[in-house]
Order: C-alpha cells, then structure tokens, then sequence
C-alpha cells in the first residue's frame, strides 16, 4: 500500500515536471510558428526569470559599445537647480545630414532610482537607424520635480537643434516605466496647464510619443495603493485625491496632443495592463492617432529580452518614421 502511494506521488511529480516543461517551451515554440506575431511570455516574473536562467530566453545588452560610427556628446548641463547640475547625452551618427530627427529618451525606475544611461541600447539602436537620440537626468523621488526637469529638458532641446544638428520641428519622447509616465506628462502639456494655458505652443509640442509599459493614471484603486506613487507625491490618496489626478497623464489628453504608441505585457504585475486601456480609450475618444502593441504574457520590463525587443523596435521604428517625415 506504500509502495502504490509512493509511486502515485512520484507519477505526479512526473507529470508535473512534463507540463511544466511543456508550458515553458511553449513561448519558443509560438515564435517559432508564428516569427511575424508577438512572442508570447511566461506570465509570471519568476518562470521569466527561470527561462532566462535555463538560457530559453537572452537579455539584451544594456551596455553596448559606443559604435564607431556614432558620436558620443556627454554631460550636457540643461539645468542647475537646487545646487545639482542636471545634465543630458546626445548621441549622433557620424554621418547623418543636418536637420535630422531627435529622439529623446526618459529612463525608469520607480521615480526613485535609474540613470540616464539605463537607455543606451535604444540610444544607439536608433542612432544607427538615422536619428540624432538624447537621453536626460532629472531629479529623482518627487513631484514635480521630476516632470518640470523633463519639460524644462525638452524646452532645451527646442532652443538647441543648430548647435548639435537635429530639427527642432521633428522631435519625439521615448519613455520606459516610470519614464514614460514623465514622458507623456511633459508631451501631453503639464506644463501649459500648470500655468492656466489650454495648450502648450504648437512650436514646442513634440510630433510623437511613446509609452513603454508607463502608468497612466494614478487615481485608480491600485495605484492609490502603491508605495512608489505614495512616495512620489508624498500623501495618500485620501489626503489629497487632486493630487494624484493632476499627476496623471491621462488627465491631460485631449484633441491635438502627439500620436501615441502603446508597448505593454499583457502580464505586468507592476503597471496593470488596464492602464494602457485606460490610455488607448482616451485617445480614441479625444481622436489622437495611436498604435497599440501588446505583449502576450510577458511581465514588467519585458523588452529587456531579447525576442521582445527585437520585435517591438522595428515597430516603434516604423510608428517614429511616419509621425516625424
């Protein structure tokens, strides 16, 4: 009678392992089928973790070589605030014509931590795709802070195009994370509206924007609730509900603020996927041109693999192309 018990248990754990095997090839498996769809993940941070460790999927290099054709322009001060020099990089290719578009990038980090050169893999895929790519430091763990080093970054780059060679009337804002989130703040006019305007000026709006897995809208039940937003804006929800609406992105769109492209794992646990619903109902209800990528499965930072990014950036590629001719 033991002996039956025990080999149930071991056939059990038999199975178990199968399917667990089954289920961890399957993301390979779909690609492989389908090489043109998105790849599909592993749902869970852990088993995304796991198919990373038993080398079913690779990280990118997030410190690549500076290419010899690619001109590194470093520690650009835009702003001094508070006795702390905020400063910028800009990376151009060699070769490229004057008058080139200008891609700014806005690293994550929860508001709190990250560098501006957590960017560098985008900075220099793109600088080699023909655009002229920044990436900018702001001052980490409150609001505005963060928003105004942002906005007061991208007002920068509007007064500087002929001293580094890009056009100031073809300028995007990429965003990851926490990133995004500023990123959409500064492209959808904060800024303006902290200071009564309905719009920003024309000639200082950004032609695109792009929103990698970045919150939205903090006055939702879960975003009430997370410490890194109650850290930001230093109260709760209770104590100051306005707050968390004025420092929300989606407040802010309407009729005539740039295109927009949605990336986001259908699995994150850390910015819900329902925050890009969010978004993409708002943009369609206010008429904004956007596109709407979704990763199956894949958790937070998913563009971090391999397969994701080089699935996602052609695509951003193609939305940037069109939206900065």
């Amino acid at each position: 009678m033991k002996s039956k018990i025990i080999k149930r248990v071991l056939y059990s754990l038999l199975l178990l392992l199968v399917l667990g095997c089954l289920l961890m090839l399957t993301p390979r498996a779909h690609g492989a089928l389908f090489p043109d769809s998105p790849p599909v993940g592993y749902h869970f941070l852990w088993t995304s973790y796991l198919a990373i460790t038993v080398g079913l999927e690779d990280l990118i290099d997030t410190k690549p070589a500076i290419p010899e054709d690619v001109e590194a322009i470093k520690d650009i001060e835009y702003k001094s605030v508070e006795d702390k020099s905020l400063q910028l990089d800009i990376y151009k290719p060699k070769d490229i014509d004057e008058g080139a578009p200008l891609l700014i990038f806005v690293h994550g980090g929860s508001w709190k931590k990250g560098n501006r050169a957590d960017m560098l893999a985008l900075l220099l895929d793109f600088a080699q795709r023909g655009y002229i790519t920044a990436t900018v430091s702001y001052r980490l763990g409150s609001y505005p802070q963060c928003v105004e080093d942002v906005s007061d970054a991208v007002n920068w780059f509007y007064d500087h195009g002929d001293d580094y060679g890009y056009d100031p009337d073809r300028i995007a804002i990429v965003g990851a994370s926490a990133g995004a989130h500023l990123a959409m703040m500064a492209a959808y006019g904060w800024e303006a509206r902290k200071i009564n305007q309905d719009t920003i000026e024309s000639s200082r709006l950004v032609k695109a924007v792009v929103n990698i897995f970045g919150p939205v809208d903090l006055t939702t039940d879960f975003a009430r609730k997370r410490p890194s937003i109650i850290s930001l804006l230093g109260k709760t929800y209770d104590e100051a509900p306005e707050l968390f609406q004025e420092a929300s992105p989606i407040h802010y769109v309407h009729k005539g603020v740039p295109p927009t492209m949605i990336i986001h794992g259908t699995s994150d646990e850390l910015v819900p996927n329902s925050q890009a619903d969010q978004l993409k109902e708002k943009l369609d209800d206010a008429g904004v041109p956007y596109v709407d990528y979704r990763y199956p499965l894949w958790p937070h930072a998913m563009i971090l693999v391999e397969r994701v990014y080089d699935h996602c950036t052609p695509k951003m590629n193609d939305f940037l192309k069109k939206h900065l001719k």
